[in-house]
């Protein structure tokens, strides 16, 4: 059985209001489904993420040292796979 397939069994024998309120908190789980609304949260959320803060220097500065080491993003690499 795959886990897509136990997924939806397991949706299917919650009750009605446990599958209104997964429905409500769809967006949240799949950010691509929230679309703007969702990332724009994300942006807004002024927390404080010091590991996330730190990554970012760390790349920074890296990027700052070895510009050539992050070759340029084309349409094509923006691309969905098939």
């Amino acid at each position: 059985m795959s886990t897509a397939h136990e997924i939806e069994e397991a949706i299917r024998s919650l009750s009605a209001s446990q599958r209104k309120k997964l429905l409500h908190d769809i967006p949240d789980l799949f950010l691509e489904l929230g679309g703007d609304a969702g990332w724009e949260r994300i942006i807004a959320d002024e927390r404080p993420r010091p590991a996330l803060t730190e990554l970012l220097d760390q790349m920074e500065a890296e990027f700052r040292r070895n510009p050539d080491g992050f070759p340029e993003l084309s349409e094509r690499d923006l691309s969905p796979r098939t």
